[in-house]
């Protein structure tokens, strides 16, 4: 071996993050498997069992624990007519066991049962007063047309068992296996992108691929489509492909809404660093795909296409949000005062916009006056978990959509660790409170206490966030002259703030060079 090799391989092994040496927690956890890595050890040179491979060996596990987790709702018992089998919640099972996932009553609610097109397929629902409302499915485009094509597997899968090809069992029980098993590849391509996007600190992916969040939510609902395409899109970004990174944020928005916060972030970066061109390119590229997903829809039936953001408008706070668990506590009747079935809570609809538009201008403002220029997942992060924070819904598995990002923007074992333990164990007074006082449940405030809990947790979170990055020089990612691993075309660039900018939002401790360009503490000027 040449000296010159050697030097190379030596340089590399020192900066590999070795999380058994350089994390307490991990150093501690890794004595049940004979410790932290040795020193003499080979670091590098693993022909099969390389870093990401485990990582993922790692996701299928906590991915099969999840779904075990499921099983007990899938169970079925000679409950129906002439003994026929059919789901088994009864007293209330799907609470007491904790197995709750929106697929097995949305495959009915959806008419999936039926193979009833999405957005065409009125659904007919009575009120406590006994008016009967029409209407369609609920969900973004491209999670509906998951949905419809996953009954459409299980229903070639139905027919191959009557048939004596196949092993049996309830369509709602195909179904909802067909969809865990796309679930789970989506959640397998999230942690891969997450490894990639990691660098040197590949390891931390670990962190997403093990995540309670992950056992408890990820067959709830449908939200690892987009967190799939939203890492991806982020990976793209990270190997300045914008076009490739606009067309998988687009899909993921056309799942979620969540993945177009990502562009808010890139924008402001992008205009510190002056490099629009790019992000102009991600966003043409993301509009388009969106567009394309769902404006076919919209011409087929645009009633169908529109419900999704009806709902959304006329959706009352949620259990979940800080609002609820306010009135929880307080008795407070919220900003609209009681309101009537499908009247729209136009005050707290105005409030939650609001409240979000100002954390988008303060990460904005901290984005453009950071004495260095945030990591774009420091800046991701803190959008979407302000959106979370300040929203009048928060569904339990929306915390899905933190994960990569707090894992990438914030990777200390102990701090996440713990977060991720809260926002899961929320889960458990949150299905006792459903099952009802009468059945031995919870009262409410148990289970609103535990969400008052995990936003807390959320908050600190976001509050080392910005110390970091206030702080560059604590921040764990940019150790060893690294600037930012997702940046992309950013990375590595100079302040080249528009001269249009008033100087309150430009860089602190910030000096102009040659070239126009500005430099701050700890970023090269050229």
């Amino acid at each position: 071996m040449s000296a010159s090799h050697s030097d190379s391989v030596s340089l590399t092994e020192a900066e590999r993050e070795l999380p058994s040496r350089s994390d307490p927690t991990v150093r501690q956890l890794s004595s049940v498997i004979g410790g932290p890595v040795g020193k003499h050890a080979v670091i590098g040179r693993a022909r099969f069992f390389t870093p990401l491979r485990v990582i993922l060996l790692l996701a299928l596990v906590a991915v099969a624990l999840g779904w075990l987790g499921k099983a007990a709702c899938i169970q079925q018992y000679p409950g129906g007519a002439d003994g026929a089998p059919i789901i088994d919640w009864r007293d209330g099972r799907q609470y007491v066991a904790m197995c709750y996932s929106d697929t097995v009553p949305l495959y009915g609610v959806h008419r999936l049962n039926e193979l009833a097109f999405p957005y065409r397929t009125t659904i007919e629902t009575e009120a406590a007063d006994g008016s009967v409302s029409t209407r369609y499915m609920e969900y973004p485009v491209l999670t509906g047309l998951y949905q419809y094509a996953a009954a459409a597997l299980g229903s070639v899968w139905s027919e191959g068992a009557r048939h004596g090809l196949l092993p049996g069992a309830l369509p709602v029980v195909v179904y909802f296996n067909v969809v865990a098993l796309g679930l789970a590849l989506f959640w397998l391509v999230t942690v891969w992108a997450t490894a990639m996007l990691a660098g040197r600190r590949v390891w931390d992916a670990a962190l997403v691929a093990i995540s309670p969040l992950v056992v408890v939510h990820l067959f709830t609902n449908f939200d690892a489509i987009a967190t799939g395409f939203a890492a991806a899109g982020l990976l793209a970004w990270s190997r300045k492909k914008p076009m490739l990174a606009g067309l998988l944020i687009g899909l993921g928005t056309a799942a979620k809404l969540y993945p177009l916060f990502i562009l808010g972030a890139l924008l402001v970066l992008a205009v510190r660093s002056a490099t629009i061109r790019s992000w102009v390119q991600a966003t043409a590229t993301t509009v388009a795909t969106w567009l394309l997903v769902n404006v076919p829809i919209a011409l087929v039936n645009w009633d169908g296409w529109y419900e999704f953001f009806r709902l959304n408008s006329e959706r009352h706070m949620d259990p979940d949000s800080i609002y609820n668990v306010i009135r929880s506590f307080t008795g407070w009747q919220g900003f609209d005062g009681p309101l009537a079935a499908g009247e729209s809570p136009s005050i707290l609809n105005v409030v939650t916009l609001g409240l979000f538009a100002l954390v988008c201008v303060g990460v904005g403002y901290l984005a453009l006056t950071a004495p260095r220029r945030p990591r774009v997942a420091q800046l991701c992060f803190l959008l979407v978990a302000g959106f979370l924070l300040t929203n009048k819904v928060w569904s339990p598995q929306y915390s899905l959509w933190l994960v990569p990002l707090a894992v990438l923007a914030l990777p200390h074992v102990r701090i996440l660790l713990t977060w991720m333990v809260i926002d899961a164990l929320v889960w458990a007074p949150r299905m006792m409170y459903y099952h009802g006082i009468a059945n031995k449940g919870l009262p409410e405030q148990w289970f609103t206490a535990t969400v008052a809990v995990r936003d807390i947790a959320v908050v600190v979170l976001c509050v080392l966030i910005i110390r970091q990055i206030y702080r560059p020089g604590e921040d764990l990612v940019r150790q060893h002259g690294v600037d930012d691993p997702v940046g992309g075309p950013l990375a590595g660039q100079p302040d080249r703030v528009p001269s249009w900018l008033p100087p309150f939002l430009r860089p602190r401790g910030a000096q102009r060079g040659s070239e126009g360009q500005l430099s701050a503490a700890g970023q090269p000027a050229g």
